[in-house]
């Protein structure tokens, strides 16, 4: 039927006549058709499965799949990789929109890598028969709190912001991961999850990267920072690598806080965001404590370099400085 497709949260997807799974995120449109299956086995333990690869779609395939039953079992029919799609799939999906079968899920993944089957996919898009799961890629730390703070919501559990940033701290480069740590926390019988409880399960997976410690002393986190020089220093971190990358940001903000209209590329950055972010950085700061950090960062290379021969002093300094906006705390 012509309408819209209605928009559904991963979380709360339930079966519908076609259920369309767009994003790149891997995780969430696992989630989402794991969550379509348990529902209808719930009701119907006889579920019938099938899943196909859009690739590999032979005509007239799914009628033949979705025909009325002599003892009309529910199906659920996955088909995957939309982004690769037959053109017999378009053109089948197409009439079985006009007409979906009874006791039917047809679940369709996309990941969005690809145009294929963009007439397919307005057609979806503009059916009351669809409903559509977005499943976007979750990159690091500002999504990937507020993924782990629904994760918590969900459950109805209390979680403090320590115990949020630890988590993600953790399991910062894979959502399925996030996920599991989450769901292992949760499992605990503490009325309150706080960072010492995350911490008690995984104080030593804590993943340290030069971007993490240099990003928590920008944004004013100086005891996280040190906590995460500290442990990267303990398991192999090079200190002069890390120093570069202070070096770096530093004159990133310096060049932004002199000119408002400077441009991604003459940054060497990637995009518009992650320069939005270094104009954020710069709140705060005024040229005297930009001066004063980078001296710091001037003095702790030098002391990484044989000058001093503990140089973690000095970049205890630099993070300390780095965090109070380039004044002495």
């Amino acid at each position: 039927m012509v309408g819209t497709a209605k928009k559904v949260d991963w979380r709360k997807v339930v079966p519908a006549p076609v259920i369309l799974i767009f994003g790149p995120e891997e995780y969430l449109s696992g989630s989402a058709t794991r969550r379509v299956r348990d529902h209808l086995r719930k009701s119907s333990p006889e579920l019938e499965l099938h899943e196909l690869e859009a690739s590999d779609y032979g005509s007239n395939q799914i009628f033949s799949i979705a025909s009325p039953s002599l003892f009309a079992q529910p199906r659920l029919i996955i088909v995957n990789a939309m982004e690769r799609c037959s053109d017999p799939f378009i053109e089948d999906i197409k009439k079985y929109l006009q007409n979906p079968a009874e006791d039917t899920t047809l679940v369709i993944r996309h990941n969005g890598s690809s145009v294929r089957g963009k007439s397919l996919l307005e057609a979806l898009r503009a059916s009351d028969d669809v409903v559509e799961v977005e499943a976007p890629k979750t990159e690091k730390e500002g999504p990937f709190t507020a993924f782990v703070k629904a994760e918590f919501a969900a459950a109805g559990r209390k979680v403090t912001d320590g115990a949020v940033r630890a988590v993600v701290a953790a399991f910062a480069n894979d959502l399925s991961e996030l996920a599991n740590a989450c769901e292992q926390v949760m499992s605990d019988s503490a009325e309150q999850i706080d960072e010492e409880l995350v911490n008690k399960y995984f104080g030593g997976r804590v993943e340290t990267t030069l971007w993490a410690i240099v990003d928590a002393a920008i944004e004013g986190r100086e005891g996280e920072a040190l906590m995460l020089m500290r442990h990267g220093l303990s398991t192999g971190v090079d200190i002069i690598p890390l120093i570069s990358v202070f070096a770096t940001k530093l004159h990133q903000m310096a060049r932004v806080m002199h000119d408002r209209s400077v441009q991604p590329a003459a940054l060497g950055l990637s995009s518009a965001w992650v320069l939005g972010k270094i104009r954020q950085s710069v709140a705060g700061w005024d040229d005297d404590g930009l001066a004063a950090a980078l001296e710091a960062c001037a003095e702790a290379d030098a002391a990484a370099k044989g000058s001093e021969r503990q140089p973690e002093f000095r970049l205890e300094r630099l993070i300390s400085l780095v965090a109070n906006r380039g004044r002495v705390s």
